[in-house]
């Protein structure tokens, strides 16, 4: 596990877009997995801006997301797709065939979660997968008590989640309870992991993903058990962690290592 700590919002979406242009620099054809809501944003404005100035093409890249609402159809102005449309896929040289959104909309959505579990292995598993975090320590819309051995499916969402989330929603506006969510092994089985996340109240989240017990109460703490995992950070965000100062430390060798030989993680 890395722990990249940086100063602010501004510095994690620089330094998260760059790692994931590098990667598909060196991999054209990578499969991306992503993430909505406010924290990845930043992130995907630096990489439109590095697509429009010819510093990366994602024309081969294909991409699947972590989660969709059920019961809104994709154009619905609330859908993960349009949120994606919107803040990315619109403004970058992608073919928007080659985009996964997990279906909200199917009559049954128990039927969601093998289907879109299928279209991942047929691409050959996610080379990269992008996360943000819930206050609760939920990743993708898994929340606490979700078994660490889950697959893409139905979650019902906490309260908790349905206020934090509530801002996005006018008033009087359906706002849905349920999810069609990859699973926390989907996401464990994923080559590489970035997980993003700024500001106080993603401390408490934070310390309990990286220094906690491994426990199905901080879904995020599974991420201890994966191979390649990187969390970038702001200084607010750390806050709580015990060990903060160790890995700044650390970065400092890690960064010259990269330097040095490159970095061959996850591609």
């Amino acid at each position: 596990m890395e722990v990249i700590i940086l100063k602010n919002a501004t510095e994690v979406a620089e330094r998260s877009a760059r790692i994931v242009c590098d990667t598909v620099n060196k991999k054209p054809n990578t499969v991306l997995g992503l993430a909505t809501g406010s924290t990845p944003v930043a992130m995907y404005k630096e990489m439109i801006n590095a697509n429009k100035e010819g510093k990366v093409s994602f024309k081969q890249m294909r991409t699947f997301n972590l989660d969709e609402y059920v019961g809104l159809d994709p154009s619905h102005h609330q859908s993960y797709r349009t949120f994606m449309n919107e803040n990315l896929f619109n403004d970058i040289d992608i073919d928007i065939d080659n985009t996964q959104v997990p279906p909200g909309n199917l009559e049954n959505p128990m039927e969601a979660g093998p289907y879109y579990e299928d279209l991942i292995a047929k691409a050959g598993g996610i080379d990269l997968q992008i996360l943000g975090i819930g206050t609760n320590g939920h990743i993708g819309f898994n929340e606490p008590t979700s078994s660490l051995a889950s697959r893409t499916r139905v979650k019902t969402l906490t309260e908790t989640t349905v206020k934090d989330n509530s801002r996005f929603f006018k008033e009087g506006e359906f706002q849905p309870t349920l999810s069609i969510t990859m699973g926390i092994k989907t996401i464990l089985e994923t080559k590489r992991v970035l997980l993003l996340a700024t500001g106080k109240n993603k401390a408490k989240a934070i310390a309990d993903a990286i220094e906690g017990p491994m426990a199905g109460r901080c879904p995020a703490s599974a991420l201890q058990m994966h191979e390649h995992t990187t969390f970038i950070i702001d200084e607010d965000a750390a806050s709580q962690l015990e060990m903060k100062e160790y890995y700044k430390y650390v970065l400092g060798f890690q960064d010259n290592l990269i330097d040095k030989f490159g970095d061959s993680r996850g591609v």
